[in-house]
């Protein structure tokens, strides 16, 4: 189920960037300002949430299909890989890392789990710095799960190995 030119299908399984990985169950027409819009209803497993975003806001939102299984795998190769020295001011890095959460590519939410699991090594990280890791730490499993079609349990233990490494 790919991406066609009007966008997503029902059924197909789409990453919402800081929300998770959503099914499509629906594609509802709903008046707004006395015009039909059409919207997509997603469904979020991991909250247990259905949200319903209008079908002409989709990629503005920056929602995308799940990644090939390349792609998956680069990512996890990634979290392995050396990387730049991030900012110690925690306020500076945060703001960092949200802005590529909200970006949520797959290798955008790996170099996240990366930065911030080694920064962690060093020192405690703030509270909001923990929350956006334990999010970014989850989406990159529920992502890279459904696209290795393999248990979460399971691409957990590959992203720690590989976090471990360094």
């Amino acid at each position: 189920m790919s991406k066609t030119a009007k966008g997503f299908q029902i059924d197909q399984k789409v990453v919402y960037p800081s929300q998770g990985v959503g099914v499509i169950r629906a594609i509802e027409q709903k008046e707004f300002k006395k015009e039909k819009v059409p919207y997509y209803v997603i469904y979020l497993e991991v909250s247990d949430m259905t949200i319903m975003v209008p079908v002409g806001q989709a990629e503005g939102l920056g929602i995308r299909p799940i990644v090939p299984k390349d792609e998956a795998l680069r990512a996890l190769e990634l979290i392995g890989e050396d990387y730049e020295p991030i900012p110690s001011d925690w306020k500076l890095r945060y703001q960092m890392n949200l802005d590529l959460l909200k970006k949520g590519s797959v290798s955008d939410i790996a170099a996240i789990v990366r930065s911030l699991y080694h920064r962690s090594k060093v020192k405690e990280l703030p509270i909001l710095e923990r929350k956006l890791y334990d999010s970014a730490l989850k989406l990159l499993e529920d992502e890279v799960s459904f696209s290795l079609r393999k248990p979460r349990e399971e691409v957990e233990t590959m992203i720690f190995t590989r976090l471990e490494s360094r």
